[in-house]
């Protein structure tokens, strides 16, 4: 029998596309509230649970569980215990080892991206892989749009492992240590636009860090600000080239000069997420 530990739209989606035949096979569910998006699912979890009578816990009342195998899925908790632990990861490992891989492949502008589960170890995201699903993207894409993607690559891996499982033909590879990168944990800082990049990176940058998260951050006049939307514009020849100025306005569209392009910005919003106006500025530096 199995335990789930579910977090967010992914662990959503690969539960409630698990073949029903396999219900009966979960022992329980394991989630939690996750406060760092704007939407964790915990609710539709709970829901989805109930409606299909499948025991559940809020992580902080977990039981001791019999489950044989513990599989993870957008967790972001040590889970102890004895049985077996699955991970599922939001990467093609060996590569980005590590935390928020899949916008770390967004920035970086991967043509690919997906998911891999493997056997959970000390060392994280280490273990031998029992499978991986891929699919190719083309740029621009939101973050959103990007989860909602791969949330169907874990389902579609979810239900190869309960078949493998329950038919006793799950097979693992070693990971190819000389192939490893990783991928660093994000805070507050990590949402800042560095204007001296190129624009097609702060394009992505931009993207990637949007719904269901919290935005890319700049300041202007002291303030912070939050842009949603870019677009990457051809770059021209400018002798005093300051990045995160202003060059060109037109109606409320605002040309910023990055490390190498341009990017048209329309929209602005506060801390609050209300629109700033400034329909009557021109001269703005953004930092």
């Amino acid at each position: 029998m199995i335990r789930l530990h579910l977090l967010g739209y992914k662990g959503f989606v690969a539960l409630s596309k698990l073949d029903k035949k396999y219900l009966a096979k979960i022992t329980d569910v394991v989630i939690a509230k996750d406060k760092n998006i704007k939407t964790d699912y915990y609710e539709e979890l709970a829901a989805y649970c109930n409606a299909n009578n499948i025991k559940h816990y809020e992580r902080t009342k977990e039981p001791a569980t019999t489950a044989s195998v513990n599989i993870a899925i957008g967790w972001r908790w040590l889970i102890q215990g004895e049985s077996t632990l699955i991970v599922f990861h939001d990467s093609l490992l060996p590569q980005y080892r590590g935390f928020n891989p899949l916008v770390t492949a967004l920035i970086n502008g991967d043509t690919e991206i997906g998911v891999t589960a493997l056997y959970g170890t000390k060392e994280y995201d280490r273990g031998d892989i029992i499978g991986q699903k891929k699919i190719g993207i083309i740029y621009p894409i939101k973050v959103d749009e990007a989860i909602s993607t791969v949330s169907e690559l874990y389902a579609g891996l979810l239900n190869e492992f309960f078949d493998n499982y329950f038919s006793s033909s799950v097979t693992a590879t070693a990971q190819d240590e000389s192939k490893a990168t990783y991928s660093l944990w994000r805070d507050n800082d990590d949402y800042h636009i560095n204007w001296n990049l190129p624009a097609a990176e702060i394009v992505r940058f931009i993207d990637a860090v949007g719904y269901p998260y919290d935005g890319a951050k700049t300041i202007l006049e002291n303030n912070m600000v939050t842009i949603n939307d870019a677009k990457e514009l051809p770059d021209i020849t400018i002798a005093n080239r300051v990045p995160g100025k202003v060059i060109f306005k037109e109606g409320n569209t605002f040309t910023i000069v990055c490390g190498k392009g341009l990017i048209a910005v329309s929209e602005f919003k506060d801390t609050a997420g209300n629109t700033i106006d400034l329909s009557n500025k021109f001269r703005l530096r953004f930092q």
